[in-house]
Parts: C-alpha cells; sequence; structure tokens
C-alpha cells in the first residue's frame, strides 16, 4: 500500500504538456538546425517583424527604387526583400526583386523569385517570363517568351481600344506597364534568334524564324536590331542584296547618333534636334555582329567605322582587334586600292594586338588563331619577308613572329614595367 501512495506522489503533473512538446509545435521550421541556425532565424524574424512596424510598403520601395538610382544594389535588394516580407504575393515587388537580383547575376535566386510570381499571377505582368525566356534554351524558352509576348500584346490592344483610368491603374499595379511596341518587337527578335541557332536542325524553323522577325518588324518597324536579324535570315538563306538593303538600313538608324558631333553637318544636327530620338544602339556584341555582316555585304568602310566605335568603348576586346586586321587585309587587296600599303600596315598591326589578346584572355577559338597567323603570313610574304624569318620592327608589329609562351611572357613584362611607371 505504501508502494502505491508513493507512486501516486511522485505524478501528479501527468496530464499536464511537456514543454519539449510545445517548443516543437511552435518552432517545426527550426528543425534540423545548429542552435546558431536558430538563433540567426529567429533575429531575422524579430527584424522582419519590428520592419512592418515602423516602415510601410510604399516606403521600402520608396528606398528599394533609391538605391537602384544610386547603384547600390544589395541594399536595393535588402529593401525590396523586407517589402516582399510585409507583401509576399506582391507580384510588383516580386518583380522588382527578380530583377535586381538579376542585376547582381544572382541567377538562382532569381530565377526562384520570377516562377513564384508565375505561379501567384500566371496572366499578368510580362517581364519574369521574358527573363525566365533568356535562362532557358529550346522549346522551353520558346514557351515563356510566348507566354509574355501574349500578355503584351493584350496590353497594347486595351491600350488601343481605350481601356478605363481603374482598368490602367490595376494593370500597372500588377506590372503590366510601361509596354511598347518596341517591347514586343525585342521578344519576337528573341523568339527568331531560338529558331536561328538551338532548334535550327528542326523542320519548318526557317519559316518559324522568318515570321517571328517579321511580327517583330510589324511592332516596330525601324527597330535596328530586327533588321539586322532579317538581313542576317537573308545572308543564311543566299538573298545577299536583299540582306544588304535590311542590313543598311538597320545601321543607318543608328549609326550616325554614334558619331562625334563634329562629323555631322549643320543641317544633319538641327534635323536631329528637331525630329523624333533616335532608337538605341543595339548592345556591344549585337554591333560586333553587325561589322561581321558588313564584311560579307564588302561594306568594309562602314564596318571599319563600326568596329573602330567599338575600340573606343572597350579596347581590351580580341575580336574587335581580329575583325580589323581582317578589313584592312581585304581592303589592301583590292587591286584598285590607292592606300593599300597603309592597310596591309594596319592590318599586321590589328592582327598582331589580336593576337596578343588571345594569350592574355585565355581565348579558346584555335580556328580564329590559325586564320590570324595565316594572315600575318600572307602580309609578311607581300612585304617581301620571309614567311619564317622574325622581323626587327618595333612596338606591336615585332610580336607577330614571336611563339605564343613568349607573348605571353612579354604582357607579364610589360604590366612590371607599366606598375613601376605608376609608382
Amino acid at each position: 500500500m505504501g508502494g502505491q501512495a508513493k507512486s501516486k506522489k511522485r505524478n501528479p503533473n501527468n496530464n499536464k504538456p511537456r514543454r519539449r512538446e510545445t517548443r516543437s509545435n511552435g518552432g517545426a521550421g527550426l528543425v534540423g538546425l545548429t542552435s546558431q541556425e536558430r538563433m540567426k532565424v529567429k533575429m531575422q524574424e524579430k527584424a522582419k517583424k519590428k520592419t512592418a512596424e515602423k516602415y510601410s510598403v510604399e516606403q521600402l520601395l520608396e528606398k528599394t527604387e533609391e538605391c537602384m538610382d544610386n547603384f547600390d544594389l544589395q541594399m536595393a535588394r535588402l529593401f525590396c526583400q523586407r517589402a516582399l516580407d510585409i507583401e509576399p504575393s506582391s507580384l510588383r515587388i516580386l518583380e522588382m526583386l527578380g530583377n535586381i537580383c538579376a542585376e547582381l547575376g544572382d541567377v538562382d535566386k532569381a530565377k526562384q523569385v520570377f516562377l513564384k510570381a508565375a505561379e501567384l499571377s500566371p496572366d499578368q505582368g510580362h517581364s519574369k517570363y521574358m527573363y525566365l525566356g533568356q535562362i532557358h534554351t529550346g522549346r522551353e524558352a520558346i514557351s515563356y517568351f510566348s507566354k509574355g509576348i501574349e500578355i503584351m500584346t493584350d496590353i497594347l490592344e486595351k491600350d488601343m481600344q481605350g481601356a478605363s483610368p481603374e482598368e490602367a491603374a490595376a494593370s500597372a499595379s500588377e506590372g503590366g506597364a510601361s509596354v511598347s511596341g518596341r517591347d514586343v518587337c525585342l521578344a519576337f527578335c528573341s523568339v527568331a534568334e531560338i529558331y536561328f541557332t538551338d532548334l535550327c536542325m528542326e523542320d519548318g524553323a526557317a519559316d518559324q524564324c522568318k515570321e517571328s522577325i517579321t511580327k517583330a518588324l510589324q511592332y516596330d518597324p525601324l527597330n535596328p536590331e530586327a533588321l539586322q536579324l532579317m538581313a542576317s535570315y537573308l545572308f543564311s538563306t543566299q538573298k545577299t542584296e536583299e540582306g544588304r538593303d535590311y542590313l543598311l538600313k538597320s545601321v543607318s538608324s543608328w549609326l550616325p547618333s554614334l558619331r562625334k558631333g563634329s562629323d555631322l553637318s549643320t543641317n544633319e544636327q538641327e534635323e536631329s534636334a528637331q525630329g523624333e530620338e533616335p532608337p538605341p544602339p543595339p548592345p556591344y556584341e549585337a554591333r560586333i555582329t553587325t561589322s561581321k555582316l558588313l564584311v560579307e555585304a564588302e561594306e568594309h568602310e562602314k564596318a571599319l567605322e563600326v568596329l573602330e566605335m567599338l575600340l573606343e568603348e572597350d579596347d581590351e576586346v580580341m575580336q574587335v582587334w581580329y575583325l580589323l586586321g581582317w578589313v584592312c587585309y581585304l581592303r589592301q587587296e583590292k587591286p584598285d586600292c590607292p592606300e593599300s600599303e597603309n592597310y596591309r600596315d594596319c592590318a599586321r598591326t590589328y592582327l598582331t594586338r589580336a593576337k596578343k589578346l588571345y594569350v592574355k584572355l585565355c581565348c579558346d577559338d584555335p580556328p580564329m588563331l590559325e586564320h590570324m597567323q595565316q594572315l600575318l603570313t600572307d602580309l609578311r610574304s607581300a612585304q617581301g619577308g620571309d614567311a619564317n624569318d622574325d622581323d626587327d620592327d618595333d612596338d606591336d608589329e615585332d610580336e607577330d613572329t614571336v611563339p605564343l609562351d613568349d607573348i605571353a611572357d612579354d604582357f607579364i613584362q610589360s604590366s612590371e614595367e607599366e606598375d613601376s611607371m605608376e609608382h
């Protein structure tokens, strides 16, 4: 009897919930984390709560935009993330955060954010589909671009039909604002490029490519990238003259705006000031493609002009030096060229520089390197020298016969000399 009474006395609180069980229910998300990680999560949750109590979403987004204007993308990301913590289903904030992560090069996070935005609002907001199309390939990329195009064209149609102010405001709040014909045009260009590259071996790829470019030009007839893409397509189908017309139309839409003001006549300057703003020039890489197409169309002078402008923007791009050398080589071969000797010297200088950059930048394009070496050999032979003999010229012109290993050593030596001069 005494033992039973003792047993009852020892267990008076059997019906009370244990503290351990309460903790596991309240912190299920912390299971499996170390004590340090749990502390970090708790501090983050506390900071989120404090932020929500102190700042509104609009205030956080205002700070986000301010940081973006000052190119402080890391802080912009923090402010935007805090805004998303308060409104996790806001398409506007999701797309803003996705764009910031994309600018920072965090592809995985940007993809995660844009996929969540697509899940929450699949039929509103086109920019997420544009980014998802860019980071995917083949048919999957086309499906994303096509969905983005569908949303943009729907917005443009509503604008043309005169949507009510309420509808316009709703569209803006859901990320559907600021859609232009140029946006749709570039999206169709992206689709065309996929048919031109990733899916070029599929049946009907050429027709799909041309159809996409045609639609692009319907939305922005003077878009330089669309015009150039059409030129590339026509060159690939052996329609050189027609392609040349599209190419020159593309170049003429942006090249004058890049020329120095002193190179423009007074009338051209007045027309430029009074007329509409010219379209922005294509990106750097696209203009390299422009120069290649100009060479193919035998528009050597324009090709040189485009390449020299690219060189002014960035003189560490090996391909630009190589193309400059190639164009000058082609010019000096013309029998009626009065400046063949000058072009020959320029070709040799450009190709030598390209060859040095090839080593310095650790490029991996053996056919291009072989072509450079062959052109330099031909140039030495044209000048009456032995193709296998080393020259004794000064500066860059003597490195075209030096082994590649020695060229790499020369870069190291040159860098050391530059450092000593600076100090």
